[in-house]
């Protein structure tokens, strides 16, 4: 099957700078990272916005938590249909809301709105939905949209018991599409119980050979994770990644 695949160049001639938050399940803080990450982009006076392709479960207000937080932290503005071009009102797998709502995602639509974010900022941070393999369709995944987007992974990882073999999976299935794994995030603040944070750590950084760009600690509601990210790290990797990039093309 022929792949659709994201343009890699901006109207400049420079490459795109994105990156993809996923994680080892879902509600283990891809959008407490998302919004974090966009303030500190900010900070460092970098354009930058938040998109989310994917977002399951409405509220009573008719609108979406997650995409509403990921719009208040992006600092530029941008159209509703752009940032979440499917937003679907069961919270449940994509495959079951879709045919709740009778609609098919479509890759081809995440792209456009994709593209259309490439050229308001310098940098677009991508939220995906759920865990790094869910199914948005009958023959389409969430690993397949990624893959499709092309931009590196940051993973999020719940420390709790078990996720040392989660990271570890979800990091092979990143390298199974070919996508680079640009760091992860240790979300402490899931499990209160867990206290073995420092030793899981430097486990699942050894293995991944993949930085570790943040502990978040147990943060309450509104309160931000930015000062817990090492972004100076993360934009070291990813502009590494785009000097690889312009020499083999």
């Amino acid at each position: 099957m022929q792949r659709l695949v994201a343009g890699r160049r901006t109207v400049d001639g420079e490459p795109d700078m994105k990156l993809l938050v996923s994680g080892t399940d879902t509600g283990i803080g891809k959008t407490v990272v998302t919004c974090s990450l966009l303030r500190a982009l900010h900070t460092r006076g970098m354009s930058a916005i938040g998109m989310k392709p994917v977002a399951a479960g409405g509220n009573a207000q008719g609108t979406w938590d997650d995409v509403e937080q990921i719009r208040g932290a992006s600092p530029l503005a941008a159209a509703l249909e752009d940032v979440a071009p499917y937003r679907l009102r069961a919270a449940a797998s994509p495959h079951f809301a879709t045919q709740e709502d009778g609609i098919t995602i479509q890759e081809a639509v995440v792209l456009a709105a994709l593209g259309r974010l490439e050229q308001l900022a310098e940098m677009v941070v991508i939220e995906g939905v759920g865990g790094f393999r869910v199914p948005l369709s009958p023959r389409l995944d969430s690993a397949d949209l990624a893959q499709t987007i092309g931009a590196p992974v940051l993973l999020v990882v719940p420390m709790r018991l078990g996720c040392i073999n989660h990271a570890l999976l979800a990091a092979e299935a990143i390298a199974g599409r070919g996508l680079a794994l640009a760091g992860w995030v240790a979300n402490a603040g899931i499990d209160p119980d867990y206290s073995r944070i420092a030793q899981t750590t430097d486990t699942i950084t050894g293995r991944l050979h993949a930085p570790c760009v943040g502990t978040l600690p147990r943060l309450e509601f509104g309160q931000g994770g930015a000062d817990h990210l090492n972004i100076d790290r993360l934009l070291i990797g990813l502009r590494s990644q785009q000097t690889t990039y312009r020499r083999c093309t």
